[in-house]
C-alpha cells in the first residue's frame, strides 16, 4: 500500500477558480496524464520539484499558495 505524503494542495481549489479547469486540462498543460492529476490533487503523490513549479506557474501564483508541508 502507497503511504500518503504531508504535502497539501489547494490545486482543486486554483482549478475551480481559474475558469473551472478541468484535471484533464490541467494535466494537458503539464503534460502528464489525468490520473497524475488525481493522484496529486488527492495527496497521494508528491509532485517533482520541477512540476510543483509548472503548476504554480500555470495558475499564476506561488508556490506556497499551491502547496504546503505541515509544521514539525
Amino acid at each position: 500500500m502507497v503511504k500518503a505524503t504531508q504535502v497539501t494542495n489547494n490545486i482543486r481549489t486554483l482549478r475551480f477558480t481559474h475558469d473551472e479547469m478541468t484535471q484533464a486540462e490541467l494535466a494537458e498543460r503539464l503534460g502528464v496524464t489525468r490520473q497524475t492529476v488525481i493522484a496529486i490533487e488527492q495527496g497521494r503523490y508528491s509532485p517533482s520539484l520541477e512540476m510543483a513549479f509548472q503548476i504554480s506557474r500555470v495558475f499564476g501564483v506561488h508556490i506556497d499558495d499551491v502547496f504546503g508541508y505541515p509544521n514539525a
